[in-house]
């Protein structure tokens, strides 16, 4: 699984890598053909439309661009940044999202805009949720915020694409699972060759929730089939001896309606002799009998072949 391509500098000044977690989801149910148009408010001035002929990945691709006709000059909108107003470019991606499988999945789809010579100008995420099988749902989403100086956006592309099923996928910002009990993953942290990345657990039910030591974890592959060779130490006491995760005591955590809970992942993707190990899912149960969640680490574990997890502890408010 390729990770988000670098974005370009814009003549002196660094384009702002909008990233999967800051990009705004587009969140559509599929049920036939859907439109959405997302990403286009605030685009006051002319605009053409030009076809693209992206060979899309995984049943997904850019049919369309859209242009406004002065781009990258961009128009403003009325919330306030650094800069003073903020401005948006303009700029409005169409795709469509084929589900070729048998059974209805939920994406997640990082689209990249770029300029006349290939360079990325900026990367935005859609979520498309529950793509029944044999169905396509179009939808829009735009490059945002881009700074006078970046140089023309000409095309996009569909960068990256992940999928699980729509039981599995982690429930859309805002809304609480039947369980009550709300699974997600951050994007995590690096920093010396150490990698981190968040578990999130949220009671947004109505009831007082108890999870006890360590959650449970299945390693799948991008065809979300179980990864073998690959050992997950309880603490991570090994990967980072002496740290603050190796102390953390396993117990019981009972969470009242709106408290939270976290653990961590944690490994080193070291690189030496044999096959490294790349990870792109992970099938998580917040405890035995717990509903599976799916989420989407994208753990490099390079030739380490170990992969630690903190237990559940209180979140901080």
């Amino acid at each position: 699984m390729r990770r988000p391509a670098p974005l370009r500098p814009a003549l002196g000044r660094t384009v702002p890598f909008v990233s999967a977690l800051a990009a705004t989801a587009l969140l559509l149910t599929a049920c036939g053909t859907e439109r959405d148009g997302a990403g286009n408010a605030g685009a006051a001035e002319p605009s053409s439309r030009t076809q693209v002929a992206d060979p899309g990945k995984d049943g997904v691709r850019v049919i369309s661009l859209t242009l406004p006709s002065s781009s990258p000059s961009p128009t403003r909108s009325h919330s306030v940044s650094a800069d003073g107003l903020t401005r948006d470019s303009g700029i409005v991606a169409a795709y469509e999202v084929t589900n070729k499988g048998t059974e209805t999945l939920t994406y997640s789809v990082i689209i990249t805009f770029m300029s006349a010579d290939g360079g990325a100008m900026a990367n935005q995420t859609a979520t498309v949720r529950d793509v029944g099988p044999g169905k396509t749902v179009r939808g829009t989403v735009g490059a945002g915020e881009l700074p006078p100086t970046t140089p023309r956006v000409t095309q996009a592309k569909v960068l990256e694409v992940t999928k699980v099923p729509a039981g599995e996928a982690p429930a859309a910002p805002g809304t609480c699972p039947a369980s009550g009990i709300r699974v997600s993953a951050d994007k995590g942290d690096a920093a010396m060759g150490l990698r981190v990345v968040g578990l999130h657990l949220d009671n947004c039910g109505t009831r007082d929730y108890t999870v006890d030591g360590y959650p449970l974890l299945e390693l799948l592959d991008d065809d979300l089939k179980h990864v073998d060779g690959v050992k997950i130490q309880d603490s991570g006491g090994e990967i980072t001896p002496g740290s603050s995760d190796d102390k953390q005591q396993p117990g019981p955590v009972t969470l009242r309606p709106g408290e939270s809970a976290t653990a961590s992942l944690v490994w080193r993707n070291t690189t030496e002799f044999g096959t490294p190990v790349n990870v792109p899912y992970v099938r998580v149960r917040a405890k035995a009998g717990a509903a599976p969640v799916i989420v989407t680490p994208n753990l490099d574990l390079g030739t380490t072949g170990q992969l630690g997890v903190t237990s559940w502890q209180q979140a901080e408010h």
